[in-house]
């Protein structure tokens, strides 16, 4: 019995070595739970950015939207797909096109484009994350091309208002505007081929050359007619001096024969007055030399005087 009891004992012991402790289990059971509630509590929270907005996913299917700031969400149920709402430029660079008498250029736009907030819904749920592929990016070159083969090439840079204006339009119209804003575009370089541009070039230079050239002969016509206008003063200030001094000498003239008239009318009225004038200029002395018979001059005599002496 006492060996029996030993084999029992040491049964026992061996039972007992080989069953797991229970403390490394309960701790890492714990552990476990432990991180799955900081994994709940911190799932369920999130924040979205100013100037962002957030589709909110439920199980794949959009449940709603949620605006900047701090949100709630289930844990491992909701995901949340962040999409911009400000304004946002795209740049195409090197866009073949071909203009109307078919002159090929290479063309870089920038479009200037904003999601509608009012929508994000629609728009993720028609194109997803990818709208700026699948919206706006297949039809900026189908447009431009379209628009930029009315042109004619040799018009392009003098219409570059217009054509990008025409453009913009044909951009707008197609992108679904209740989603995606277009708000402007801008052709920013236009790059038509070298043999085209040199050939350009030279038709400029001699346009210039053409211009020079007229504006030299109005320059010379206006000079000729500056010549003619000098001319033509000179000549109409002679013949004014000259037409002055005739009425000068006229005028003398007519106040010579005046003058000779009025003394002529008053020596007629007056005899004795051209005595008297000759008196006033006598010097008071005779002649030396008198002809024979001859009377003194500028003395007067009374006959009756003469008689009585």
């Amino acid at each position: 019995m006492a060996n029996g009891g030993s084999r029992n004992g040491r049964g026992g012991n061996v039972l007992e070595m080989a069953r797991p402790p229970r403390l490394p289990f309960l701790t890492a059971a714990l552990f476990a739970i432990a991180a799955v509630a900081v994994l709940v509590v911190t799932g369920s929270f999130y924040t979205i950015d100013q100037g962002e907005l957030g589709v909110v996913l439920r199980l794949g299917k959009v449940d709603h939207v949620a605006g900047p700031g701090f949100n709630v969400k289930v844990p491992f149920v909701d995901s949340i797909v962040r999409v911009s709402v400000r304004t946002e430029k795209l740049l195409y660079d090197n866009l073949p096109s071909y203009s109307k008498d078919v002159q090929e250029a290479q063309i870089r736009i920038s479009v200037n484009y904003r999601v509608n907030p009012a929508n994000v819904a629609d728009l993720y749920a028609r194109y997803g994350t990818r709208y700026v592929d699948r919206a706006i990016s297949p039809v900026v070159p189908e447009r431009l091309k379209e628009v930029f083969g009315q042109f004619q090439a040799a018009t392009v840079t003098a219409d570059r208002v217009r054509l990008g204006q025409d453009v913009e339009e044909a951009i707008r119209t197609g992108v679904p505007q209740d989603l995606i804003i277009i708000e402007s575009s801008q052709i920013e370089n236009i790059d038509f081929s070298d043999a085209y541009e040199t050939a350009i070039e030279a038709a400029a230079q001699a346009e210039a050359e053409v211009r020079k050239s007229r504006n030299q002969l109005e320059r010379e016509r206006i000079e000729a007619e500056k010549v003619i206008v000098q001319a033509q003063a000179r000549a109409e200030s002679v013949r004014q001096a000259a037409q002055a001094e005739a009425d000068a000498i006229r005028l003398r003239g007519e106040s010579e024969a005046l003058a000779i008239k009025a003394k002529g009318d008053a020596l007629r009225q007056n005899p004795e007055l051209v005595t008297l004038i000759a008196a006033e200029k006598w010097n008071g002395e005779l002649p030396t030399t008198q002809v024979p018979g001859a009377a003194l001059p500028f003395i007067t005599i009374p006959q009756k005087a003469a008689s009585g002496g």
